[in-house]
C-alpha cells in the first residue's frame, strides 16, 4: 500500500525465493565473502513447501557449487539405474530404444530426488554460512530508487481485509533493501513479470512457452517397486490434442513419482489437462504398477519450455532474474534444476565482483554474459528447436526431426538454425466453435481422483479473510467473452478447481474464484486467452505445503 510507512533493513543482496537458484546464489555469495549480508525470502510456510519438480537431477550444478555434497549429506542418494522411453497407445506400448538418442538424453549419472528436500538441505548449508533465510515472507512489491533502479522489496505484509483495507491485525511488513536484488521466484513470478514488463526485457525474444506439470506421490506394492528406475512416455491419452508426456520415477521406501506434463500451447479450449493426467493412470502399464497402492501427495506447477530463444534479458538496473524466472529448462531432458543452480552461482559471482568494485544498482551484465555464453547457454542451445518442431509438426514428426537436430547440434553444427515459437500459449487458444467437446471418463476413486479430492493432498491453505490473490483486470470478461467464445477454459485448465461458472435458479452464469484452492501453479496467468487473470502473491505462508515433492 502506497501510503504505508515501513521500517527498512539494508543488505548487500536481497534474494526472493528459496528455490535451487536463490539458495545457490546465497551460498555462493557467502563462499566468496563471509562478510556479505545476504537474505533469502521465501513465500512458502517453510523452505521446500512450494517446490515441485519431477525430479531427475543432473548433479553438475551441485558439483560446481558444493563439490563435497555427498560428504555433507545431501539428500541425493538414488542414482538412476534404468532408463526407459515408451510410446503409448490406448491398450499397449512400444519401447523406444535408447541407442539412437543423443548422449544428452542419457540419465545415467543422474539422481532421482525430491527437490523440496534438496532445497531444505541447501537452506541448511546457506544458514551455516551466515545467510538469513526467512520462510513465510511473501514479497508483494518492488521498491524502486530515484533513478528507476530496483533497490529492494516489500516483504511480510499481513492482515489486509478482503475489501483491500487494513484489518485489525494489519502488519505493514518491511522494506528489505539491497545493492542488488535477485528474483528466483520460479515460473511466472509476479515480481519478475513486473520487471520484465517495466524494462521491456523480452524485446526481440520469442514468446515464452509453458507446460503444466502435475504430480502425485504413490506408495506401491514392494514387489513392483524398482528403485532407480526412470520411465518417460509420450502418446496416449494426449494424442494430437496437445503436446506432452509422463514420467514415472521409482525412489526409495516403495514410493514412485507419477507425473504428467501438458504443453499449454494447445488449440482446443475443451482440453482438460488434469483429466488427461487422471486418464493416463488407467493405461494398462501404469494401472498395473499402481494397483494396490495409494496416492499420498498431489501438486501442480507450470514449467517454462520456451528455451534458448525465449529467455528474456536477465538483468535490469539493480535486479537480476534467476532460474525459471528466465526459463532455463532443457525440454527434451525435462531438466532445469541444474541450470537454476548454475544461474544462481553466476549471478552471485557477478554481484560479488560489482560490490567489491563499490558498485550498486546497475546492470550485472557479467551475469547475463556468463549464462548465455557458458554451460547454461550451451545446454539450451543444443535443444532449442525441439519445442517449436513439436508445436508445429506434432509428436511423431518432431521425434525424428528433433532427434536429428539435437544430433547435429551435439556434433557442432545446425541445419535448421533457430526456429521460432510463434504465438504465446494464450494466443494459441482457438474459439470453441472450431473444436469438438471432449468427454473424459469419470474418476474411479482408486487410480483417478476428482480435483478437489486431490487438492486436499497438496495440503493447501489460504487465510480466507484476505483479498483474492488472483486478480481480474476486467471482471466482465470471464462471462461476457471467455464463456461464449472459448467455453470457459479456466474451469478446465486450472489443476486445482479454482475457477467455475455457476448458474443458479435460471440466472445468468456467475464467475467464481475459489482462491483458497490455489496451488500457485500460475497456469491461469499463462493460458487465459484474454490475458485477464493476474496472479499475485497471497500473504506469506499460504498456499500448498508439499511434503517431499
Amino acid at each position: 500500500m502506497a501510503d504505508t510507512e515501513r521500517e527498512a533493513m539494508e543488505y548487500d543482496v536481497v534474494i526472493v525465493g528459496a528455490g535451487p537458484a536463490g539458495l545457490s546464489a546465497a551460498i555462493r555469495l557467502k563462499q566468496l565473502d563471509a562478510d556479505l549480508n545476504v537474505v533469502v525470502l521465501e513465500k512458502g510456510s517453510e523452505v521446500g513447501a512450494h517446490i515441485l519438480s519431477g525430479a531427475v537431477l543432473d548433479p553438475c550444478g551441485l558439483d560446481a557449487l558444493i563439490p563435497d555434497w555427498k560428504e555433507k549429506g545431501a539428500p541425493v542418494t538414488i542414482p538412476v539405474k534404468e532408463d526407459n522411453f515408451y510410446m503409448l497407445g490406448e491398450a499397449g506400448q512400444v519401447r523406444i530404444p535408447n541407442f539412437p538418442m543423443p548422449p544428452l538424453m542419457n540419465n545415467h549419472g543422474n539422481y532421482i530426488v525430491s527437490m523440496g528436500n534438496v532445497c531444505r538441505w541447501m537452506a541448511e548449508q546457506a544458514e551455516a554460512l551466515g545467510v538469513e533465510v526467512f520462510p513465510g515472507m511473501a514479497c508483494s512489491e518492488l521498491v524502486y530508487g530515484e533513478n528507476g533502479e530496483v533497490k529492494g522489496v516489500v516483504a511480510g505484509e499481513f492482515g489486509i481485509s478482503a475489501d483491500g483495507t487494513k484489518g485489525d491485525s494489519y502488519e505493514p511488513g518491511m522494506e528489505l533493501l539491497g545493492k542488488y536484488v535477485f528474483l528466483g521466484e520460479g515460473v511466472r513470478g509476479s515480481l519478475s513479470k513486473e520487471v520484465i514488463a517495466k524494462y521491456d526485457l523480452s524485446a526481440g525474444k520469442e514468446p515464452q512457452k509453458f507446460g503444466l506439470g502435475m504430480k502425485e506421490i504413490w506408495e506401491i506394492d514392494p514387489a513392483k517397486h524398482k528403485e532407480g528406475t526412470v520411465t518417460h512416455t509420450m502418446g496416449w491419452p494426449l494424442g494430437s490434442k496437445a503436446g506432452g508426456g509422463s514420467f514415472i520415477y521409482h525412489l526409495d521406501n516403495n514410493q514412485v513419482y507419477v507425473g504428467f506434463v501438458v504443453h499449454l500451447g494447445y488449440k482446443n479450449p475443451y482440453v482438460f489437462p488434469y483429466m488427461e493426467f487422471q486418464q493416463f493412470k488407467h493405461h494398462p502399464m501404469v494401472a498395473e504398477l499402481l494397483k494396490g497402492g495409494k496416492r499420498v501427495a498431489y501438486g501442480a506447477r507450470a514449467i517454462t519450455e520456451g528455451g534458448y530463444q525465449s529467455m528474456p534479458k536477465m538483468v535490469a538496473p539493480g535486479v537480476a532474474l534467476l532460474g525459471c524466472s528466465v526459463g532455463m529448462v532443457n525440454v527434451p531432458r525435462i531438466k532445469g534444476n541444474h541450470n537454476a543452480m548454475l544461474s544462481g552461482k553466476a549471478a552471485a559471482e557477478a554481484a560479488y565482483d560489482a560490490i567489491k568494485a563499490d558498485r550498486s544498482g546497475d546492470e550485472l551484465t557479467a551475469y547475463e554474459d556468463d549464462v548465455r555464453g557458458g554451460a547454461i547457454g550451451k545446454d539450451l542451445k543444443k535443444v532449442r528447436n525441439v519445442k517449436p518442431l513439436w508445436s508445429k509438426y506434432g509428436l511423431t514428426a518432431s521425434l525424428a526431426l528433433g532427434g536429428f537436430d539435437m544430433w547435429c547440434n551435439t556434433l557442432g553444427f545446425s541445419l535448421m538454425g533457430t526456429l521460432k515459437h510463434g504465438k504465446s500459449d494464450a494466443d494459441a487458444t482457438e474459439p470453441a466453435d472450431q473444436h469438438k467437446e471432449i468427454s473424459y471418463p469419470k474418476p474411479d476413486g482408486k487410480l483417478s481422483f476428482d480435483r478437489l479430492t486431490n487438492v486436499a493432498f497438496s495440503f493447501t491453505n489460504h487465510e480466507e479473510s484476505q483479498p483474492a490473490h488472483l486478480k481480474l483486470k476486467d471482471p466482465s470478461i470471464p462471462v461476457e467473452r471467455n464463456l461464449p467464445v472459448y467455453a470457459g477454459p479456466s474451469a478446465r485448465y486450472c489443476p486445482a478447481g479454482v475457477y467455475e461458472f455457476v448458474t443458479e435458479d435460471g440466472k445468468d452464469p456467475r464467475f467464481v474464484i475459489n482462491f483458497q484452492n490455489c496451488v500457485h501453479c500460475k497456469t491461469c496467468d499463462i493460458k487465459d486467452p484474454s490475458q485477464n487473470i493476474n496472479w499475485t502473491t497471497p500473504q506469506g505462508g499460504d498456499g500448498p505445503n508439499y511434503p517431499n515433492m
